[in-house]
């Protein structure tokens, strides 16, 4: 288990040693410089490659200065020191990155029929091969076939994102897509035991049920067209990941921690979108849609005939209005930051308490403004709701000791 504390009152209460202070601290300081290294290397890796495959833009120029780059990566890895080893992992990942990516750019735009296979079948192949390498145990480059073994990865999906696309397959077979695609994702940062690599997994796995981001000029926007059960998704994904957590060993539970972490992240922006809309549940998935009146002229009154039909489903479905979505979630925010806080699971502690300030700025402004009452209610219940956690928390304490 991770966790926080403060050296210096624990060198003050003589918990620990001085000497043992600076070594935690020097371990910490190491840790967040690797990881601030890594992040300004994949980027640099991945910026040069995609300017070079822009630049060149032909095949030929690209195979031989991809080539060029990857020959001289692999023999200043085989033949240098160890303080040279970042310059052969960036050059030799360049060189692959050249290769692979001009030659997927071109099957693109030469053959695009027959190119979803050729991707999905051969970064499957690449996919496994590295692999394979990894866990034979290849330190030397293994940076470089972690990184390799990602971008296959990337080509068998994209390929069959491209064949889906190119089938028109929609419904339960885009689901059924993104699930695979967010277990392949997982399986991946844990093979290659990149967390960011499985962070990503939430991606596709929110794109289940359609959740999902977009940018438009100057504006980022977060959609979840079905909010409800989004939150029940992430939720289902949350208690796997934190069950797992504590029985597997640490190089699996921080994935799951952080896994755990984001679908929180998720679950929260779906509740604000609840509290800010209501939910009519089931309404994206299974409701009526104004494209299927499509048959009926406009001069028929199209869209009565749509409202008619959403009038409808909402009578039989549940329907959640936005204030009691605000009640709900905010009691299960002061829920999450008590349970997260007592286990000691700072990252759940933390989130919750950023969408907590969040939840409150957003309510301030979108319906309590004018209404101090509502104010002086909810500052005199959470005085007690405070002090009752309180006291079960030192009931917990006790009966633990």
């Amino acid at each position: 288990m991770f966790a926080v504390a403060d050296t210096k009152k624990l060198v003050s209460d003589e918990v620990i040693t001085a000497e043992q202070a600076q070594i935690i601290e020097r371990r910490a300081r190491e840790a967040m410089i690797t990881m601030a290294v890594n992040s300004v290397l994949c980027f640099g890796i991945l910026a040069a490659t995609a300017g070079f495959i822009v630049l060149l833009a032909e095949p030929l120029p690209v195979a031989i200065l991809g080539l060029l780059f990857l020959i001289a990566g692999l023999w200043v890895l085989n033949k240098s020191s160890a303080d040279y080893r970042i310059f052969g992992n960036a050059a030799a990942l360049i060189g692959a990155g050249m290769l692979i990516g001009g030659g997927s750019v071109e099957l693109i735009d030469k053959a695009e029929d027959q190119a979803g296979w050729v991707l999905a079948i051969g970064g499957a192949l690449i996919a496994l091969i590295c692999g394979s390498a990894l866990r034979r145990g290849s330190a030397a480059a293994g940076f470089v076939l972690g990184a390799i073994l990602i971008t296959g990865v990337a080509l068998h999906l994209g390929g069959l994102g491209l064949l889906l696309e190119q089938q028109g397959l929609f419904g339960g077979a885009k689901a059924a897509f993104f699930l695979y695609a967010a277990a392949v994702v997982l399986a991946t940062g844990w093979v290659t035991d990149v967390r960011l690599i499985s962070a990503l997994s939430l991606v596709p796995f929110a794109q289940v049920l359609d959740t999902g981001s977009g940018y438009f000029h100057a504006v980022y926007v977060f959609y979840s067209p079905e909010p409800t059960l989004t939150i029940l998704q992430m939720g289902l994904l949350i208690a796997g990941c934190v069950l797992l957590a504590q029985r597997v060993p640490e190089r699996t539970a921080r994935h799951a921690r952080l896994v755990a972490v984001l679908a929180f992240v998720v679950a929260n922006m779906c509740a604000l979108v609840g509290s800010l809309w209501g939910d009519i549940v089931g309404s994206h998935l299974w409701g009526p849609d104004y494209t299927d009146f499509s048959a009926i002229a406009e001069s028929n009154d199209r869209w009565g005939a749509y409202r008619a039909a959403r009038d409808a489903f909402e009578a039989k479905t549940l329907v959640i209005s936005e204030n009691l979505y605000s009640l709900v979630w905010a009691l299960a925010l002061v829920g999450m930051i008590f349970w997260s806080a007592q286990r000691n699971i700072r990252g759940l502690f933390n989130t919750a308490m950023t969408f907590g300030a969040i939840h409150a700025y957003t309510q301030f402004f979108e319906s309590f403004a004018d209404e101090p009452a509502a104010y002086v209610l909810g500052g005199l219940a959470a005085i007690p709701l405070a002090w009752g956690l309180w006291r079960l928390n030192q009931r917990m304490a006790a009966q633990e000791s």
